[in-house]
């Protein structure tokens, strides 16, 4: 997933690529009404530009309490410059208008970008407050430059003549961006519904920051404690390792703790044999944010779907979806809910056809009950086992975290695009888990720094994401310092991480946009690399799972991690073989999510406030969605791309990015697959393009057409 959490979709929305890293490019014109630096705000690193290389975040020199009062003077000196634009006397240009308001919000841009990625990776009390303060005031921020009238007039008249200006494609596209964003944002409204719109923006930043707070502590609450070992029969010995590591963390020794993934369903649930065990962790997951409690997350996205209504009505739009997706490669809501409902049938199919099959097993094996959403992961392990001999505890042996990295991950990078990779320990992180890497270019370039960061901990929001530190800027040559963060178990000392498929796959996603961040070959930075629409940004990432499975790469990096012998080749290929198990159930509970978000941002403003419980039911029933056994992958209450990201109305952006992923991967098959030439094409005609061209324009540049739905379907075991 591309990050999108609530800070960091406000700064997105204020800065809007501003620039911000380079000290020796300052704003243009100048900021008139910045104050001076004081001796004592010197203290602060945040206030001036990192001397580190590539202008890395010095972690080992910022304190948790200097970052509102930096991006409060961020927020200061933003506007002075934007005032300063909007006041000139000049006739209003690209370069005295566009140009400028690129070049503007250094100081915003460098503190908030570095905050937003702790208040998700590693937060605590003292950020948690700052963003509490800071998320209202910045979406205030967003509602000064673009409900300014006579910013808006500069734009305008910029936009008017853009097609006499002698304007290059790149220019063009920038100046049509901001005029959108600028209607967007409201500045056709009347004062009188500015001001109300105001009202709302700011109530609506306020709960998605309390939304992200309270789900993170209800997940940490909701973790599982087992005091007797015999109900962990089944866990493998590093998974009881890593349990008893998570109790002793939380000072409960003795014990051992599951903790919550962010996901309804739980990995624990395909190897515990305790029946009530398996159902009090799927339980605690789906009720982890509905307790009355003061990390109860329902009337927070109750407030959330009737503002956001009534702000798509002040726009002139019938319901948010509308307003989402009419700058997205969808349009519209209508298109976005067809591609899910035309897979419905197929998806539900496929999966009460799975479900028959465990319900056998069920009862041959006695066990007098009726399958459960508890207990589906655990026998549909067994059901694989006797289907294609696959056995999950013997694949994660070879797939150790550090060589899937190393061997995969960036193996494949290479092999497509020629770059190469080193760590260096001089870079200060934000938590001793985190890595850095330089990578390279295949002259010996250095193309940006690559933060990994792996593994679980409380103070991280769960999930999988990417995002930057320094965005790649062509006005001031800035090359990208770019992170990605998961999810996965750290393992006890001196044990090794192992990872699931899954998780393998989920690497390469995830490095899958650190691609499309680090070749952003972009002039003006609010075009550069993932600054792209939400069912666009999504296809890069998936694309790049596509590699995980590749021969030449899985058997580069699927080694045993005890004695480094490459995986069977029977096991290889009963892998292979089950490549399409299970896809009734993975669709089914996506499809339900993203038909759940669509129905919430589907809400006209006279809907008024909705019952959340009520209101998921039904229309999970009209979607046809609703299969007892098949929850949906996440449910209303701790839904965080919708209510706590920049996902609302686009959850469906994983399907409509997939049916791109799989159509340019049967170009790559066409076209003689893993190889440089390869590599170079899609590099070049994709990942360095940011969103300098129309999207679907994009896309048929590549592909020589648009793309076709049969390479999902046929690799979902769909059609």
């Amino acid at each position: 997933m591309h990050r999108s959490t609530v800070l960091a979709a406000a700064i997105a929305l204020v800065l809007a690529g501003c620039s911000g890293q380079k000290a020796e490019a300052p704003p243009t014109p100048a900021p008139e009404a910045a104050a001076p630096v004081t001796a004592t705000e010197t203290a602060n690193p945040l206030l001036t530009a990192s001397t580190l290389p590539f202008q890395a975040p010095p972690f080992d020199k910022i304190k948790d309490t200097d970052y509102q009062p930096a991006i409060e003077e961020g927020m200061k000196q933003h506007l002075a410059e934007v005032q300063a634009i909007a006041d000139s006397a000049e006739p209003p240009t690209f370069a005295n208008t566009v140009e400028a308001f690129e070049r503007s919000g250094a100081l915003l841009t460098r503190a908030g970008t570095i905050f937003s990625s702790l208040t998700s990776a590693n937060t605590n009390e003292t950020l948690q407050k700052a963003d509490e303060a800071l998320s209202p005031k910045l979406a205030a921020h967003a509602d000064e430059i673009y409900l300014n009238p006579k910013l808006f007039a500069r734009f305008k008249a910029v936009y008017d003549a853009r097609e006499s200006a002698g304007l290059d494609a790149e220019q063009k596209r920038l100046v049509e961006e901001y005029h959108n964003r600028f209607i967007r944002a409201g500045a056709l409204l009347s004062d009188a519904d500015k001001a109300t719109l105001r009202e709302i923006n700011k109530e609506e930043s306020t709960l998605s920051t309390a939304f992200t707070n309270k789900l993170l502590a209800a997940t940490n609450a909701a973790a599982v404690v087992v005091d007797d070992r015999a109900r962990l029969d089944g866990y493998a010995d590093t998974d009881l390792a890593a349990a008893a590591e998570a109790a002793k963390a939380r000072g409960q020794e003795g014990k051992w703790v599951i903790p919550l993934q962010n996901t309804t369903q739980q990995p624990a649930l395909v190897s515990l044999k305790d029946r009530g065990l398996r159902e009090q962790l799927l339980r605690a997951s789906m009720e982890r944010a509905e307790h009355g409690d003061a990390n109860d997350t329902l009337s927070t996205i109750e407030r959330q779907a009737e503002l956001r209504a009534q702000r798509a009505k002040l726009l002139g739009f019938p319901n948010y979806a509308a307003y989402s997706l009419a700058d997205q490669m969808a349009k519209t809501p209508e298109a976005a809910i067809k591609l899910l409902t035309d897979t419905v049938p197929a998806a539900t199919a496929k999966a009460r056809g799975e479900a028959a099959k465990m319900q056998q097993l069920i009862d041959a094996q006695k066990g007098g009950f009726k399958l459960a959403a508890w207990d589906w992961d655990f026998y549909a392990e067994q059901v694989r086992k006797a289907e294609f001999d696959l056995d999950e505890t013997a694949i994660k042996p070879y797939f150790e975290l550090d060589r899937v990295l190393r061997d995969g991950v960036f193996f494949a990078a290479n092999q497509l695009y020629g770059i190469t990779f080193k760590e260096r320990k001089d870079i200060p992180v934000y938590h001793p888990d985190v890595r850095v890497f330089d990578v390279f270019d295949a002259d010996g370039t250095q193309l940006a720094l690559f933060y990994a960061d792996y593994f679980k901990r409380d103070a991280k929001r769960g999930g999988a994401w990417m995002g930057n530190f320094v965005e790649q800027n062509g006005l001031t040559g800035a090359i990208p310092v770019i992170y990605n963060v998961c999810n996965y178990t750290k393992p006890a000392p001196g044990q090794p991480a192992l990872l699931s498929f899954d998780e393998v796959t989920t690497t390469f996603h995830e490095f899958g946009h650190a691609l499309h961040g680090i070749f952003s070959k972009t002039k003006y930075p609010s075009l550069a690399g993932t600054s792209v629409s939400r069912d666009f940004v999504e296809f890069p990432s998936q694309f790049n799972e596509h590699w995980a499975s590749d021969p030449a790469v899985f058997a580069n990096y699927a080694k045993h991690y005890q004695t480094g012998e490459p995986m069977p080749e029977d096991l290889v290929q009963k892998i292979r073989k089950a490549r399409t198990f299970n896809q009734g159930y993975a669709t089914t509970e996506y499809l339900a999510a993203a038909l759940l978000d669509q129905a919430w941002h589907s809400l006209p403003a006279d809907a008024g406030k909705q019952d959340a419980k009520s209101f998921e039911a039904e229309a999970l029933a009209r979607y046809k969605v609703n299969l007892p056994e098949v929850p949906p992958r996440y449910r209303s209450p701790y839904f965080a791309h919708i209510w706590g990201g920049g996902y609302s109305a686009g959850y469906y952006a994983y399907f409509w990015a997939e049916v791109l992923d799989h159509d340019a991967f049967q170009w790559f098959r066409e076209n003689g697959g893993l190889t440089r030439q390869n590599g170079q094409t899609f590099r070049d005609k994709i990942l360095s393009r940011g969103n300098t061209v129309e999207l679907a324009t994009l896309y048929r540049e590549f592909r020589g057409k648009d793309p076709s739905v049969e390479p999902l379907l046929e690799h979902r075991g769909l059609k």
